[in-house]
């Protein structure tokens, strides 16, 4: 077990890391910080949570930065960012979420993070060592603990910097479009199902023995470990009170009054959540004039490190790579402590990959951003990468509809890991006949786009439930169909295509409109290249495969093969919604 004393790893090692040369440097006498580690911190419920505090050592009262975390891996590099913060007049808290490492209680989630917040950071403001003055920072999970904190109107909470939080739940996770992310739930669940790390019992698990056991709801039980959590997720498939609890809505957000900088990347699987905040901060807000974004080509752990020169085949510009260390640093400078009074940065800034430049904006999305649809067409044969499949901006006349067979059994391939396959060439997967190809022309000029991306499938299928899903890809002049966007597919499950409340069966062979989110990119498709879109009706194991039954889901042994037609006419025009920048 890693217990507080050792993930700190000693005073003299963080120390010394904090002293390496870069952002940070130079800097002041480190050995003028302190220690306290395993803090019992009561919550109102009587259960204790456990934090390590790292402080100054000269007496005096100065502002907190606080961390909230599930997660105990001793790589974490918290302890020397402890110490670097400490030596320049903070103190930096590091807390085990409920139920985790050393602290007391049951681990549920994200459940008890919205009070467990509150507690701690009241509970840190009156403490002799705080001036009253307390912000939060961390990534993905410790970036949705603090909005939940902030919902409480934990009254010592002046500002955070929350990196790739999860928000939309039924649109990231632990459903995307209202299916159900199989593999994410069964490695994340396994993993915090104990007070430390359970992931390396997983190492050598065979997955696909796993992946094709029904009914889904014991499938934990295939993988080797009963996890209450996770059945829980399988039999609250619609938005009920169980998920309403971590759902924030206007009135939240109404009544929010703390600056923010919200980091996400165009490549991290957890963005659906982050500008989820960001967009209602900025609509809602009383602080809609203190809350700053930035996005860059990063995936999800590449929105804490600043990112990389290259993801998958996608190749980006030294400049890409953010001193996000150094970025955080001089915001809590300027929202802790005044030095500026103002956070010296624009309103948004966002990275165009393609073009490989950075924008300042005024707002983001853009509000010169203009939708423009882009239309499928084929001559009834847009299966495989050979078939006849078209993008173009003209509206389709009298059209042959595309018809293809979904078989659950033998199910579109996927990427793995919380980032998918972004930036990978998917030519392998467009060669299968369940899958449709619709390719543009190759374009003579730029053609940007910055915001959220859909794909509106007008389909029908002989089940009476099934899943259409969508990819978008930029096509090289060599042929190479590279992934955009931060999820493995955008899915729109049938039973929920009216809405996540309820489920509505289809009609078989009825058409109906399936409005496909690819969540938001901002990305330059270059003269000599083209744009490709993808419809198909799975992503495994991104997402459990439609058995096509109709049944309920968690519970399904059934499986049945789907016949499915996609519509490209005047009266059902399948296109491309992309937000579209005009050329200066």
């Amino acid at each position: 077990m890693t217990s507080a004393a050792g993930r700190s790893s000693g005073l003299a090692q963080a120390l010394a890391l904090a002293l390496a040369v870069g952002p940070w440097a130079p800097m002041p006498l480190l050995a003028q910080v302190r220690q306290e580690l395993d803090v019992r911190i009561p919550m109102r419920d009587g259960v204790e949570l456990s934090a390590d505090v790292w402080m100054p050592m000269a007496p005096g009262r100065y502002p907190v930065i606080l961390v909230r975390t599930p997660y105990l891996e001793p790589n974490e590099g918290w302890a020397a960012t402890a110490a670097r913060y400490a030596a320049r007049g903070y103190v930096f808290v590091i807390q085990d979420a409920r139920g985790r490492g050393d602290s007391d209680g049951t681990f549920d989630f994200f459940f008890a993070d919205a009070a467990d917040g509150y507690d701690t950071v009241e509970w840190l403001a009156p403490q002799p060592w705080s001036n009253g003055r307390v912000g939060m920072m961390g990534g993905s999970y410790r970036a949705t603990v603090q909005w939940l904190a902030a919902r409480e109107r934990a009254s010592h909470l002046v500002c955070m910097a929350p990196q790739a939080p999860a928000g939309r739940y039924f649109d990231e996770l632990p459903y995307i479009g209202g299916a159900f992310m199989m593999q994410w739930a069964l490695n994340w669940i396994n993993g915090t199902s104990a007070r430390i790390s359970q992931n390396p019992n997983l190492d050598g698990t065979d997955w696909e023995r796993v992946f094709q056991h029904r009914p889904l709801l014991t499938m934990d039980e295939a993988m080797g470990r009963r996890m209450p959590l996770y059945r829980d997720f399988l039999t609250h498939s619609t938005r009920d009170a169980y998920w309403d609890r971590i759902l924030f809505t206007a009135d939240d957000f109404r009544k929010i009054d703390v600056t923010a900088l919200t980091v996400t990347g165009w490549f991290d699987a957890d963005q659906p959540g982050a500008i989820f905040y960001w967009e209602g901060m900025r609509k809602y807000s009383p602080a809609r004039d203190r809350q700053y974004f930035i996005s860059g080509p990063w995936t999800h752990g590449g929105t804490r490190s600043g990112g990389s020169l290259s993801i998958g085949e996608l190749r980006f510009s030294p400049e890409s790579v953010v001193d996000m260390d150094g970025l955080l640093f001089r915001f809590f400078e300027s929202c802790l402590k005044g030095n500026p009074p103002t956070f010296e940065f624009p309103r948004a800034r966002v990275y165009v990959s393609g073009s490989n430049v950075w924008r300042d904006l005024d707002d983001y999305p853009p509000p010169q951003m203009e939708y423009r649809k882009l239309h499928l067409h084929s001559g009834g044969a847009a299966n495989t990468l050979a078939g006849d499949g078209r993008l173009s901006w003209q509206a389709p006349g009298d059209e042959q509809p595309d018809r293809y067979m979904y078989d659950p059994r033998h199910p579109v391939p996927s990427g793995v890991g919380l980032d998918g396959q972004a930036g990978e060439d998917q030519r392998a997967v467009e060669r299968r006949d369940d899958v449709l190809v619709y390719s543009s022309d190759v374009l003579d000029e730029p053609l940007e786009m910055i915001g959220r991306v859909f794909v509106v499938v007008h389909a029908a299928s002989d089940a009476r439930d099934t899943d259409f899903t969508a990819k978008i890809m930029d096509v090289h002049p060599d042929g190479r169909a590279l992934r955009l966007g931060p999820k493995d597919a955008g899915v729109v499950r049938g039973r929920y295509r009216n809405g996540y409340d309820r489920e509505e069966l289809l009609r078989p062979n009825e058409p109906a409109q399936f409005k496909i989110e690819l969540f938001d990119m901002a990305h330059t498709f270059l003269p000599g290249h083209r744009v490709r879109i993808e419809v198909s009706s799975s992503a495994h194991p991104f997402i459990n495969p439609n058995q096509n039954t109709g049944n309920p889901v968690a519970t399904d042994t059934e499986w049945r093969v789907a016949r499915q037609t996609v519509y490209h006419d005047a009266q059902r025009a399948s296109h491309v919604l992309l937000p579209v920048m005009p050329r200066n």
